[in-house]
């Protein structure tokens, strides 16, 4: 079993409204959608307000090659990785006393946006002072899911290993993926919902020291994961590459799917936890735009109570793919708006097409 220890995030330095998005955009698609005017509503119908991106707008306006954009994530990806690391071990507003980086037994890489041999998390290591037989599992290609399947993994390392510290790194930079001969719907969907976003969280297990470390009253207990696949679902999100790298894959079905096949998933995990839905007093979801939210609404049966800081997140980040999880979890820890004895649900949905959800319980330790 595992505790949820500290969040800490980096945050890419190019704050961008989403006026300013919309123009973006505009310049790029109007020649390619007669109704273009009609179809850029959807930038102000998903409510996000700003977003964050690794470059600044006149880089996205010029092309570049899939070689130049994955330089590109390289870089940024070790930067911001590194910078989100120290700020998870040192989170004040978490931790009485900041957590040595030899404590740290293994490292959860997660990301879906660029490409790496060795990956991202070898290149963390070098620039800072891990243990030299720290473990490295870097996993690839979960999309939005991937934040919360890392939280799941990290978990069953803790309940093999209960005395150990973990780290899920989750690294996402969406906007180094676009595509300038992309005159798809997709790409112009993605164009409004996508941003940039880098986040760590620690996960000690349940016989750690570090436990006595935690400056709040309770902390979310993992009490047990649920994976769950839906078959020949391939063709509703991901990517498909090219000879100038990431192509959107993002189907319109997406909300529909959460409406009728998401329920009975949660439903069914819950009563294998002797829960109902009713009793889960916090979701914390990955916010995929607002239709995605409305059909947590719709499907679960959840409120706006349920999903206001999932809600917030997307309105000031927008979706950062596997990050945005993260950047709720930590919300939720810093406000200590978990209380001890309360349960709540992460959740998060991804391609293949595929749910991730976690079982936690606030607890004093």
């Amino acid at each position: 079993m595992a505790y949820i220890l500290s969040v800490g995030k980096a945050i890419p330095e190019n704050e961008m409204s989403q006026d300013t998005t919309v123009e973006f955009a505009k310049e790029i698609f109007q020649d390619s959608f007669k109704d273009i005017e009609r179809l850029l509503t959807v930038f102000k119908n998903g409510e996000i307000q700003k977003r964050d991106f690794v470059e600044n707008l006149d880089w996205y306006k010029k092309q570049h090659t899939f070689e130049e954009k994955n330089q590109m994530y390289v870089d940024k990806a070790v930067k911001l990785g590194s910078e989100a690391v120290k700020n998870c071990l040192t989170n004040s507003k978490l931790l009485d006393q900041s957590i040595d980086y030899k404590e740290i037994d293994a490292i959860f890489f997660i990301s879906s946006t660029g490409i790496s041999t060795p990956s991202i998390d070898a290149k963390i290591i070098n620039q800072l002072p891990f243990k030299e037989t720290i473990k490295r599992i870097p996993i690839w290609g979960l999309g939005c899911a991937g934040g919360a399947s890392g939280l799941s993994r990290a978990y069953e390392y803790c309940k093999a290993y209960p005395k150990s510290l973990v780290l899920v790194i989750s690294v996402e930079l969406c906007s180094l993926t676009f595509q300038h001969d992309d005159f798809t719907k997709s790409n112009l969907i993605g164009t409004s919902l996508f941003a940039d976003g880098v986040a760590c969280t620690c996960l000690a297990g349940e016989s750690s020291n570090r436990l006595k470390h935690s400056k709040l009253n309770a902390l979310p207990f993992i009490k047990g994961t649920r994976s769950t696949f839906l078959r020949d679902s391939e063709d509703v999100m991901g990517w498909e590459i090219k000879n100038n790298g990431f192509y959107v894959v993002f189907s319109r079905d997406i909300p529909s799917i959460i409406n009728q096949w998401l329920r009975p998933q949660v439903k069914g995990f819950l009563q294998e936890k002797g829960l109902s839905i009713e009793e889960i007093a916090h979701f914390i979801a990955h916010p995929g735009g607002k239709k995605v939210l409305d059909a947590y609404m719709d499907g679960l049966g959840f409120k706006e109570q349920h999903l206001h800081i999932s809600k917030e997140v997307l309105i000031n980040h927008g979706n950062m793919s596997s990050v945005t999880v993260m950047y709720v979890l930590q919300e939720y820890l810093e406000r200590e708006i978990g209380q001890e004895n309360e349960y709540g649900l992460i959740g998060a949905l991804g391609p293949g097409f595929s749910s991730e959800m976690l079982l936690v319980h606030w607890e004093s330790v």
